[in-house]
């Protein structure tokens, strides 16, 4: 009997046709303008906030300073008083960021048992928790604030969003993929669910966990409503609170001040600049994170 090659494989070294190279032509241009459009503003951005107070005057987009200088983030750090709003975010975020994930992951931990009683109906009371709009709770969340004294302090921010539905799903997600013979075998040499959960599920589950403390540190660092619900004091504002107030109302350290372009572009640095620096850290667990769990085998 006669063979051949499969006919698949006289395609492999076809050169591409016309039309492809078209569409890759498009498309390279089509990234190429898309990334242009992303990157130009935070470039100039940084540009300005690199320049001194005169030459951030100066109208039009800068791709590089014009004249060098780090006045603008002196001012916006010390004048401005950007750092007490700083350490209160690094407060709110740090101590809210750890209790969710911790929350999120001993939760995640009780919906996995197979014996569990009314699993299903608990599953099903979280996935309607996430189908209810925040701004419908926004009242009675700040009613209880205001009736528990946390009105003005830094806990109601922390509380805020303590424990989320999705968070937990995911984790459960990731807890899942654990295989469950490991409890089993830990049952049967007497060891407890504390002690299961973590040497078990949380050192084989760190991307699952890395995921969700990735998303809840992004959360937290830019809480902006929360804020304005349960704060008035300026003393405990966050960062965001203060930054939006800097960049549009031009907020000084005198009536007479001006808040030149580079200190408002200074702070918007200060701003992003730790989660820009977090990420590369925790990105390598987010795609094996965010899909944990999706394929059965």
């Amino acid at each position: 009997m006669a063979t051949g090659k499969p006919k698949s494989d006289q395609f492999d070294h076809t050169p591409a046709g016309s039309g492809e190279r078209l569409f890759n032509a498009i498309n390279v241009t089509f990234m190429a303008l898309l990334v242009a459009v992303m990157i130009v503003p935070f470039i100039n951005v940084l540009a300005v906030a690199f320049s001194s107070n005169l030459a951030s005057l100066e109208l039009g987009i800068k791709l590089w300073p014009s004249e060098w200088s780090v006045e603008g983030f002196r001012t916006v750090w010390i004048n401005v008083g950007l750092q007490r709003a700083f350490v209160n975010s690094v407060i709110v975020t740090s101590i809210g960021t750890v209790l969710h994930v911790l929350l999120a992951a001993f939760a995640g931990y009780v919906l996995i048992q197979r014996n569990l009683p009314g699993k299903r109906l608990m599953i099903a009371f979280i996935l309607a928790t996430m189908a209810i709009p925040g701004e419908l709770i926004m009242i009675p969340l700040f009613i209880v604030n205001q009736n528990l004294g946390l009105l003005n302090t830094l806990a109601a921010l922390v509380f805020s969003g303590l424990v989320s539905g999705f968070s937990i799903l995911l984790i459960r997600n990731a807890f899942q993929s654990v295989p469950y013979d490991l409890w089993e075998s830990a049952k049967i040499d007497g060891a407890g669910d504390f002690f299961i959960f973590r040497t078990i599920y949380v050192p084989l589950s760190q991307a699952g966990l890395a995921t969700i403390a990735l998303f809840e540190l992004v959360s937290r660092w830019n809480q902006f409503l929360a804020v304005i619900l349960y704060i008035s004091d300026s003393s405990k504002y966050t960062l965001q609170v203060t930054l939006q107030a800097l960049v549009t109302e031009g907020i000084g350290t005198s009536g007479t001040s001006m808040i030149t372009p580079n200190v408002r572009m200074a702070g918007i640095v200060i701003a992003i600049l730790p989660l820009v620096a977090l990420y590369p850290f925790m990105q390598r667990y987010f795609v094996q994170g965010i899909t944990l769990g999706s394929v059965k085998e």
